[in-house]
Parts: structure tokens; sequence; C-alpha cells
């Protein structure tokens, strides 16, 4: 997008490169919302579907966390399913359940209701929301998508799972319908990544919240191609691409290899130990446990100073392990930014580098 602002010099973008920064940068996944007073009082009712696409009240809300933290990035306020509701699978956000599907994916005709998505035709309202950001924010702009295997585990499952004993049964006992399914995602995600990013965002975030629930073999085997397709995809445009999961301590290295430079850690694994697990090449981030935060600073602070301490050095964004909770108190994580870029200017300590 012509006339976008170059933050390929901010510390976000130094960072996920590997390069000296100011500062150790900053942001928070799910920064935007849920526990800030400002959120709730613009939100209004109905589903987050209903906000997302509203292109003045999601440029607001993904602007509010920047003003008032001081992050280094903003992250754009939508939802890993907004792809597939766009194109009219029949998926909603149901308040305290998450993402709901009326006719759950059950065979190879339901394959047609994935057709593919025209993102200038099909969600204008997220084109618009990017170009608003990009016009307005001091700071680099994360675009997302959810990652095959996650949207599929929705798709399949009708609702958020624990087991995802539908999604697996389909995956062992069809690989054919299973690897068709995950192809269409990929193509979804990667066009709305590629939108996002032709529109000026300045990066990309992967996030396959469930991968957590594979085996290291089985995520090589059944869920690896499809998530490559998608970082591989965008590896042309030369934005930095990062790729997030839970529970995936196990499955780092494998996460790596699908071609992001940046890997997001969850709280469950200490950064030091996440990057004995990865090339020495990828940065890292996060990885402070959302749960600590929302119990107040006191029991905060020391848990930024060991985050920062594990995974210091080059290459290093400092995040939270998982999303913002909604009790959490707005006070806490301006402290945390505070602390944070208080350390200093990074480059001449060598712990955890990838230079």
């Amino acid at each position: 997008m012509t006339g976008s602002p170059d933050h390929s010099n901010s510390a976000f973008v130094r960072a996920c490169r590997g390069l000296p920064t100011e500062h150790t940068p900053v942001w928070f996944m799910r920064q935007a919302g849920r526990s800030l007073p400002e959120y709730r009082s613009i939100r209004g009712t109905g589903t987050i579907l209903r906000a997302i696409a509203d292109a003045d009240l999601a440029t607001e809300i993904t602007l509010q966390p920047v003003r008032r933290y001081g992050v280094d990035a903003a992250i754009l306020y939508s939802d890993i399913m907004t792809p597939v509701h766009a194109i009219g699978f029949g998926v909603d956000i149901a308040p305290g359940i998450g993402p709901v599907v009326e006719h759950p994916f059950s065979g190879r005709a339901d394959l047609d209701r994935l057709r593919p998505l025209d993102p200038e035709a099909d969600t204008p309202y997220v084109v618009q929301t990017v170009r608003n950001l990009v016009a307005e924010l001091p700071v680099p702009l994360i675009a997302f998508a959810g990652a095959p295997y996650t949207v599929a585990s929705y798709l399949l499952e009708g609702k958020p799972s624990r087991t995802y004993v539908r999604t697996k049964a389909l995956m062992y006992s069809d690989p054919v319908l299973w690897f068709e399914l995950l192809d269409r995602l990929a193509d979804l995600a990667l066009d709305s990544l590629r939108s996002q990013v032709a529109n000026g965002a300045s990066a990309v975030q992967l996030f396959d919240s469930w991968a957590g629930s594979l085996s290291p073999a089985d995520y090589e085997h059944y869920v690896l191609p499809a998530s490559t397709k998608v970082l591989e995809g965008v590896a042309e445009l030369g934005v930095p691409r990062i790729h997030f999961g839970v529970q995936t301590g196990e499955l780092l290295g494998l996460m790596a290899s699908a071609g992001a430079e940046v890997v997001g850690v969850d709280w469950r694994t200490p950064l030091d130990a996440a990057r004995t697990r990865l090339p020495a090449t990828t940065s890292v981030q996060g990885n402070l446990d959302p749960a600590v935060v929302a119990t107040g600073w006191d029991a905060t602070e020391p848990a930024v100073h060991d985050v920062l301490r594990r995974g210091g050095g080059l290459g290093h964004i400092f995040n939270l392990g998982h999303g913002v909770l909604p009790e959490t108190d707005p006070t806490v994580l301006e402290r945390v930014v505070e602390t944070v870029h208080a350390q200093g200017p990074v480059g001449t300590d060598t712990q955890g580098t990838n230079a």
C-alpha cells in the first residue's frame, strides 16, 4: 500500500529480526478490549463479529491499548473465525463460550461451504479497519489469522472442545479429506493475511491455539504442511511472521520449521528452555503468565524480571503467554510496559542472541 508509514526500523520489527533495539518491545495478546473500561463503554451489545464489522469501532478498539499502555505494536481487533464467517459457513461467537457452528463440518460435501475468500468483497470492513489504523498508528500493526488446525477444530467440533474427538476422528479416519479441509483453510488464512499486509500491516501472527492437543508426530504429519503453506505464502511480502500456539512446548522446533521468524511461547515453557528447542536465528515472543498479571503488581513485578532474564538479549518480544484476562487491572499492564522499557537498549548482552 503506497503511502504506508515505514515501521521497519521500529523496536518491534527489529526484535522480530533479531536486531539490536533501544528497548525490549512489548505488546499483549488480547490487549484490545476485555479488561479496558474504555472498551466496555463503546463495545455495545451483540456478538464480537458485529463490532468487527464496524470499521470505525474496530479501529478505535485497536487504538485504545496503544494509547493507554504505550505498547510497541498493535494487533488488529478481529477474530480467527472472521474469514469463515464472512464466506457464510455459519459461525457465530457466543459470549462466554467462543466460536459456535450451526452446522458443523461432517463430510466431503461440506468442502463446498468453504469457497475462496475475496477480502475486498467479503471482509471490506477488515480492509477499511487496517487502512484506518495504518493512517493513525504510531507503531506497527500486526495482521493475524487462525491457523488451519485450530479453525478446523471449531468447524468440526461445532464449539470449543477439551478432547477434539471429532477433529481427530476425521484426521485419522479420512486423511485425504482432512488434508483437503486444511488446504482450504490455509487458503482462507493466506488470502486474509495478504490483504491485511497489502493494506499496510507490518507483521503477521498465525494463531494455532489448539496445536498443543497433538503429539509431535501427529502435528508434523497432519498439521505442519498447512501451516507452512500459510507462512511460506506470505514470505514474499517481506514482513516478519510470528507463529503462536498454546501448550506447544514439545512442538516449538516443528513450529519454527513452518517458516516464521518468531515463535510465540506460552507461560508453561521458560523462554531460556524454549530457545534451546529453536534454531539460533529464531526470535521468541512471550511469555508472562496472564493469571499472574491478574493477581496484581506484587506478583507480577518479579515475574516480569524473570521473563526478561530468561528471554533477554536479541530477538525477544515481551508478551504474555496467552491473552489478557478480563479481570486484569489495566494499571498493572501499564507498569509492565514501563518496567520492560526501563531495561534499556538490547544488543550488547549476548544471552540468547541470534546475531
